[in-house]
């Protein structure tokens, strides 16, 4: 006769090491996501702090060159900006052991209103502290924006092969009217003022419109040529070419006074400059900048209206 009892019992201690073990292995998915969650968070503080620790790595105890990036195109926004451009210099220029500072210049140009502002930072630095010297020193491209800001340094030192110049202002957009007629789109657009709609794109030119945007641009462009006459002086050597927007290599940029000399940063630290140690104080967006600069870009991007002026580049 079966044990019924034995049975009984049997099956409740299975069931009793069925439910520990599930348990057992609910734990450990638990512990095994907080342990991934914990690693992810002190990875996430690492990484803060070294964005943390490059804005003050600048601070040493030795005679140095500073050195300052000035790289892509010259915006308000990414580590060509104004801001940190600025902030960069100023912090290259306070630091009692540095001995000279280096601008290293790859632009192509960009915002007039970012490459002015670096400009003036400059001005200002170089007047402020005039027993430190300031030298930009080309890569591959010193063009537009970026000569802009470079003709307020005491000597620009480039590669023979850099490319140099493009002294000139550009509105660009585009026009779909023709696009639209094939189509069969009708424009519908509504404005206060005669000339808020300022060269819609999909309009037809108005004469008088184009002809103030031109105003504009040359406005723009003789104020870029009035810098690098004051930058570059009696160096210069004028031509009717030279503000006409046309880009030279660096061995034509030295002749025609837009350069002064060949050099790398590692040649100016060690052969002008005479502090062969180098200092990058670049400053960049840490983590939370960039976060935050992509989700408020994608926030407005939803709500911005495109504008034309929206395309002005020094050029």
């Amino acid at each position: 006769m079966p044990d019924n009892s034995s049975n009984w019992e049997r099956q409740v201690l299975e069931k009793l090491a069925t439910s520990a073990l599930a348990e057992q292995r609910r734990a450990r998915r638990w512990g095994i996501f907080f342990k991934l969650l914990g690693f992810g968070y002190l990875s996430f503080l690492i990484l803060l702090a070294l964005d943390w620790r490059g804005d003050t790595e600048g601070l040493t105890s030795t005679k140095h060159t500073a050195l300052v990036e000035l790289s892509g195109v010259i915006q308000s926004r990414g580590d060509a900006s104004a801001d940190h451009v600025t902030s960069a210099l100023q912090s290259a220029f306070k630091d009692k052991n540095t001995q000279g500072v280096i601008l290293r210049v790859n632009s192509p140009g960009g915002s007039p209103v970012q490459a002015g502002i670096i400009y003036d930072e400059i001005r200002r630095l170089r007047a402020l502290y005039p027993s430190i010297p300031l030298y930009a020193v080309v890569e591959d491209i010193c063009a537009s924006g970026g000569y802009y800001v470079a003709a307020a340094t005491d000597r620009i030192y480039v590669d023979k092969a850099s490319i140099i110049g493009s002294i000139g202002v550009i509105m660009d957009g585009w026009g779909f009217t023709g696009a639209m007629e094939k189509l069969g789109v009708e424009r519908r657009v509504l404005s206060a003022g005669q000339n808020k709609a300022f060269l819609d794109p999909f309009g037809p030119v108005d004469e008088s419109q184009k002809q103030h945007a031109k105003s504009m641009l040359a406005e723009i462009h003789e104020q870029f040529i009035d810098v690098v006459r004051k930058g570059r002086g009696k160096r210069l050597k004028e031509s009717p070419e030279l503000f006409s927007g046309l880009m030279w290599t660096g061995a034509k940029s030295v002749d025609l006074g837009l350069a002064d000399a060949f050099g790398s940063v590692d040649y100016v630290a060690r052969e002008v400059i005479k502090a062969e140690s180098i200092v990058d104080y670049t400053q960049k967006e840490n983590i939370a900048e960039r976060f935050a600069k992509r989700f408020g870009a994608g926030v407005a991007s939803g709500l911005a209206k495109f504008s034309v002026l929206d395309g002005v580049t020094v050029r």
